[in-house]
């Protein structure tokens, strides 16, 4: 059955760019085709996802509409909202401060944001928390950035100010022992971006565009609000109720959560980001932008997770580390607003995997959420296995 406005393009690079194994390409066609029915069947709108190796585009696939009242398909030119893995962002700025000597991962975090000594803590003091414990989610802090429920139309999406933020820290309570576990914390990581902007002067947007941005050639990426000249690749991001899919809207404002989630990008300019984390040797842009030693000290496994049926998932600095048949597998996945996505790496093999879509199901009908879940599985047990 056809599918309107269903673009699907698989490029083996073969001998000209990257070496792909035999069996790669039926490999591929079959996750890609499975891939495609997923969407299809849960009423995605718009989805891409690509795979690379050697630092070469090697298989791709675009689904759908990037905007579809404008009938504007998905390319490899779509920009979408990476939501959370903007987090690993701010942990390689992080990093960079701390390769400067401007910090240690061990400073406690009141030194620079006093303002958290108003948190309640009856596990200790607050001066025992530290930068590494926030880029570990190790803090104790809460998931969510508000503490209360919400839900209605005048709410903000997210705080606009700092000190919206600091408002609501006598209402913030520690929640375990800091460095005993990992817990997943948004506030956490804002905490991080807000240190970023007192050492380097700089707002968060204007230090990442400066110091990874720029650097790694990724000039169509930014936060937040689209320039005029990105918008025709903009994507819209829907929401799915009552089996319909609904327009959020191009555009939204992370406010000062945009160190947590605030990151737009086309694929392309996620695939420069990929490159830089699986590595080249000798490459002076990579190693101006942070060490290869201190990229891999973020890729050390701190605290275990569970089994997420891949093998053991373990939390390092800012990056989720699942290990599997020998393997250490390196990513991150993002959700906000109507958007999903993920990324893994295989640094051995020089392998990565990247996709998005534009839909979120908010009805219960369907799951977009686990559809690009069953992507990972086939990149995570089938495609990257395939590499040596």
């Amino acid at each position: 059955m056809r599918i309107w406005g269903l673009a699907m393009v698989l490029m083996v690079a073969g001998s000209a760019q990257a070496q792909v194994p035999a069996g790669f390409g039926s490999a591929w066609q079959a996750a890609e085709a499975a891939h495609a029915e997923r969407m299809q069947n849960t009423g995605v709108v718009g989805g891409s996802a690509m795979l690379l190796h050697d630092r070469a585009v090697v298989a791709e696939m675009f689904y759908g509409y990037a905007d579809r009242a404008a009938q504007r398909l998905v390319d490899a030119r779509t920009i979408y909202h990476w939501a959370s893995i903007t987090k690993t962002f701010t942990g390689i700025a992080i990093l960079q401060l701390r390769d400067r000597g401007l910090l240690t991962l061990d400073d406690p975090v009141v030194a620079y944001l006093p303002e958290l000594h108003q948190v309640h803590n009856l596990f200790g003091p607050m001066d025992a928390i530290t930068i590494r414990h926030l880029l570990s989610h190790a803090a104790g802090f809460r998931g969510s950035t508000w503490p209360w429920g919400g839900g209605e139309p005048w709410h903000p999406h997210e705080p606009k100010t700092w000190d919206q933020l600091v408002a609501m820290l006598p209402y913030t309570q520690i929640l375990f022992p800091p460095g005993t576990e990992s817990r997943y914390s948004n506030p956490g990581i804002i905490f991080l971006g807000r240190i970023i902007e007192i050492l380097s002067g700089d707002d968060y947007e204007v230090y990442i565009d400066k110091n990874i941005l720029k650097p790694l050639g990724m000039h169509a990426s930014y936060f937040d609000h689209t320039p005029y000249h990105l918008l025709p690749f903009r994507s819209d991001n829907y929401f799915l109720r009552d089996g319909a899919a609904r327009p959020n809207g191009l555009d939204f404002d992370t406010g000062i959560t945009v160190s947590n989630g605030g990151l737009n990008a086309p694929m392309t300019d996620m695939v420069k980001y990929l490159n830089f984390l699986v590595g080249e040797p000798g490459n002076t842009v990579y190693e101006g932008v942070l060490a290869r030693a201190s990229l891999e000290a973020m890729w050390e496994p701190l605290y275990p997770l569970g089994d997420d049926g891949y093998g053991p998932e373990y939390r390092g600095l800012t990056f989720f580390l699942i290990e599997a048949e020998g393997r250490r597998y390196i990513g991150h996945t993002g959700s906000q607003q109507g958007f999903l996505s993920f990324f893994y790496l295989d640094p051995a093999t020089q392998t990565a995997a990247l996709a998005a879509v534009n839909t979120t199901d908010l009805s219960g009908a369907s799951n977009t959420r686990a559809l690009l879940y069953e992507l990972r599985a086939d990149v995570l047990r089938r495609l990257f296995p395939l590499f040596e």
